[in-house]
């Protein structure tokens, strides 16, 4: 039987879309715009240092990074990001959401111009503490994930709420967008400033000295954008949620959301000390209880965002060999080192602009209409069928005359991930689990996708190699090859669907209904468990 909401947590339902829902999404947006960018910045980058720290004097081609170093480089935020996703998800429903939403901002800003600042006297004492800064950034960019989008379900309406948690998620496309923006303008000016002056008899070796002042510049920007946004965040009031559900304070909770709404709530102590007090809701995240309810839900959240990430992740940090097998960036030795990075940025920009930034704008105009399910299942699906679409066919693709048709066609599998997974993985955590747990669960599934993201970013560096070992990069081992990753991301894909089926759908429902916690105990409990102390076999998070 239902429990009578509270009249605060019924008036965020039903609130009509206000400035305040506008200023959240924008407040916790920024910190995601800076989480895309500094994860995805270093891709545009990495190429650059092999060439100023790799290279060897004489040599005709460029140097590139070893294939452990490049591992490292690309890969070490996403472990950093994974740490922080759990840590400071089970922290946000210890502490408040509000308490710890502060520290990761400030752990991205501080370590967003640290890792700019990467000194050592050899290459490897560089790329050694730009490895150990970037694990920092992104142990603060995984705070960040449970954080906003548990602050944001807890400040939406139910109406549209999946519109506002999906808006603060669709600003790491512009953060994406950003990056590539950023280096462009960046190698633009210096190639402008220092041509190099080799640059038509030994474009490989002619890489000038203020080139290494570029990809610091390039990750030091991302520092900016969390900057601006630490002071409003800091503003912000406790989630009603946190503050009624879990500190148990109605008297604070409706203070803060009566100055937020505008208007006059009755602060309901009574009513929330029988809602937190029953044995019913008590129970912990490893206890039978949570299990029977939430086993499965956890199970297609985590299963799919770690699905959804390896091939995500993967596509954006190769990407630039894609483009390169393809002919649309020229070889590395044909151009300087500025004008490499010039390229790469140009071609994933372009990417970003017409297929990913798109796709998040999308999800978040239909995600309230067509719902959660039927958005990230038709995303796997459009996944799947244009990997394969790019797989099978793929020397007919490698011709040069159907290379504008390969980029069209990859452009809509980033299209489709964000229109489709990418965008709802995200937004569903923060809806369907108690209050006590909602910020650690978010950070449980998305801790799973940044494993995916690991998988991506380490595994198919090396499997995108080419099979012949003439034919790699030096010192890379032979992989399987572009068109057999292609393959395998779109097997990754299709399982994605299957587990989809598994994730609740959430549109239209409070979120006191998707987690339960207005219902009353359950009937259908034996009097024998009970007697046995079943709801009360609980491990405390």
């Amino acid at each position: 039987m239902a429990r009578n909401q509270l009249q605060v947590l019924n008036a965020l339902d039903q609130a009509k879309t206000q400035w305040y829902h506008f200023t959240a999404i924008v407040i916790a947006g920024m910190g995601f715009f800076t989480d895309a960018y500094d994860l995805f910045c270093i891709s545009l980058v990495t190429k650059l240092l092999g060439r100023i720290y790799y290279h060897v004097d004489g040599a005709a081609k460029p140097g590139t990074l070893p294939p452990n170093v490049s591992a490292a480089v690309n890969g070490v935020a996403f472990c950093g990001t994974l740490a922080g996703q759990l840590f400071f998800g089970w922290l946000g429903d210890k502490m408040g959401r509000k308490r710890v939403y502060g520290m990761t901002l400030m752990l991205m800003v501080i370590c967003s111009i640290a890792s700019g600042l990467s000194f050592g006297s050899t290459p490897k004492g560089v790329v050694a503490t730009l490895c150990f800064f970037r694990f920092w950034l992104g142990f603060g960019i995984g705070g960040d994930y449970p954080l906003s989008a548990t602050i944001m379900s807890e400040y939406a309406n139910k109406k549209t709420r999946g519109a506002f948690i999906a808006a603060v998620f669709a600003m790491q496309g512009f953060g994406i967008l950003a990056g590539g923006m950023v280096a462009i303008i960046i190698s633009a000016a210096f190639k402008a400033k220092y041509p190099a002056p080799a640059y038509k008899i030994n474009a490989a070796a002619s890489t000038v000295a203020q080139a290494d002042f570029v990809w610091r510049l390039v990750l030091m920007f991302g520092a900016l954008p969390a900057a601006l946004t630490y002071y409003w965040r800091m503003k912000m009031p406790e989630t009603a949620r946190y503050t009624a559900l879990v500190a148990k304070n109605a008297k604070q909770a409706a203070s803060d959301m009566s100055k937020v709404l505008q208007v006059e709530i009755v602060a309901e102590q009574e009513k929330v000390e029988n809602i937190t007090e029953d044995s019913s809701n008590s129970f912990g995240l490893f206890s039978k209880e949570f299990l029977r309810r939430h086993g499965l839900h956890l199970l297609g959240t985590t299963s799919t965002w770690f699905l959804l990430d390896i091939a995500f992740y993967s596509q954006n940090l190769f990407q630039k060999d894609i483009f390169s097998a393809i002919g649309w960036i020229p070889a590395a030795e044909t151009m300087n080192a500025i004008e490499e990075v010039y390229r790469i940025a140009r071609a994933q920009t372009l990417i970003a602009l017409c297929s990913t930034v798109p796709g998040y704008w999308f999800t978040v105009a239909f995600i309230d209409r067509m719902g959660r399910f039927a958005i990230q299942f038709m995303g796997f699906f459009f996944m799947t069928v244009f990997m394969f679409a790019l797989a099978i066919p793929y020397h007919h693709w490698a011709l040069k005359e159907n290379r504008i048709g390969f980029v069209i066609m990859y452009s809509l599998t980033f299209f489709f991930a964000n229109f489709g997974p990418n965008a709802t993985t995200f937004v569903v955590p923060a809806e369907i689990f108690p209050a006590r747990l909602r910020s650690t669960c978010h950070g449980i599934s998305a801790a799973s996708g940044k494993a995916g993201a690991i998988v991506g970013a380490f595994g198919f560096l090396y499997a995108a190699q080419p099979t012949d070992k003439t034919k790699t990069d030096a010192g890379y081992p032979p992989g399987i090859g572009v068109r057999y990753s292609l393959v395998m991301l779109g097997v990754i894909n299709f399982f994605g669907m299957v587990f989809t089926l598994l994730v609740p759908e959430s549109k239209g429902k409070s979120l006191e209904e998707m987690s339960g916690e207005n219902e009353e105990e359950n009937e259908n409990v034996t009097e024998l468990e009970q007697q046995a102390g079943y709801n009360n076999r609980t491990v405390p998070v």
